[in-house]
């Protein structure tokens, strides 16, 4: 019988294999126990009636609803457009030889990354009186891009140094070497970063309510402030909830489907990126090992 070793910790034996098991299954009893209360209180308070629900067939509800999504949809849409190149600016400045480049670049990223979102927008919409969508928006972008910059910076730092160096060593300039060798190696390491704080982007649109930005979640407030009867949140909240879910694992198939096609072996038309950049500036092509 071979005996199993790890580095990271030891491997449990019968005893402690039985342990975490009980653990496991003292858990999952926790958790159904407490999804049962949960429906038991929604039927006692009586939120599956058809009264409580009948207003979600009314034509002018559920186009208040697909506007509302729209907005949110328009609004996490400029976000994107505005908060990549944003991150990408700022990183590049980071990691620029020019010192007051790189200073002025990074006070930029720490001071929007500290400040709280919510301000930012409320500034942004009260004090500049800007609309309410390009508050959002700016607010957004100011925030979620200067996250995006530290993570762009830490992929590119993470690529091993001696690709850099035999970049160099070939002749290419720097603006080459980030093009062509650091970027593509450091995308896949950034990606799920990257889709993460998209999902966190995706979920702050909802603040555009407090601005009367008529997003997804304002809509259902606008629905559930004119119900008639006890706690008529719940049906809104039941039914919005699935959709912001639906939307984030929605990114995440997204990032796992190029994160699963990034790993397939990358066409090599054209020679590889560092061939391809010495073709491109007139040098010997590399030798090959």
């Amino acid at each position: 019988m071979t005996v199993q070793s790890s580095a990271l910790y030891d491997i449990p034996g019968p005893r402690a294999i039985a342990r975490h098991r009980l653990y496991g299954v003292i858990a999952l009893l926790v958790i159904l126990a407490l999804i049962g209360w949960i429906v038991y209180m929604l039927f006692h308070t009586h939120q599956f009636t058809y009264r409580k629900w009948m207003a979600f067939e009314y034509q002018g509800v559920q186009e208040l609803l697909l506007r509302g999504l729209g907005n949110t949809l328009k609004a996490f849409g400029w976000t994107v457009l505005f908060a990549l190149p944003f991150g990408a600016l700022f990183a590049a400045g980071r990691l620029s030889d020019h010192r007051v480049v790189r200073r002025l670049s990074t006070l930029v990223v720490e001071f929007f990354r500290a400040m709280p979102l919510l301000v930012m927008i409320f500034f942004i919409f009260v004090a500049l009186k800007v609309q309410p969508l390009w508050a959002l928006v700016a607010g957004l972008v100011l925030y979620n891009g200067s996250v995006l910059a530290e993570v762009f910076r830490a992929g590119v730092l993470a690529v091993p140094k001696g690709q850099r160096e035999a970049a160099f060593a070939l002749g290419m300039r720097k603006t080459q070497v980030m093009t062509y060798v650091l970027v593509p190696q450091a995308n896949r390491a950034m990606l799920p970063a990257i889709i993460s704080q998209l999902v966190v982007a995706l979920k702050d649109t909802s603040l555009g309510f407090l601005i009367t930005y008529e997003e997804f979640l304002h809509a259902g407030k606008l629905i559930a402030t004119n119900l008639d009867y006890d706690l008529p949140f719940i049906p809104v909240v039941m039914v919005i909830a699935p959709v912001y879910i639906g939307m984030c694992l929605l990114l995440s198939w997204l990032a796992h489907l190029v994160e699963r096609r990034g790993r397939r072996r990358p066409s090599m038309r054209g020679g590889p990126p560092v061939a391809r950049a010495e073709v491109a500036m007139g040098l010997p092509p590399s030798v090959q090992q």
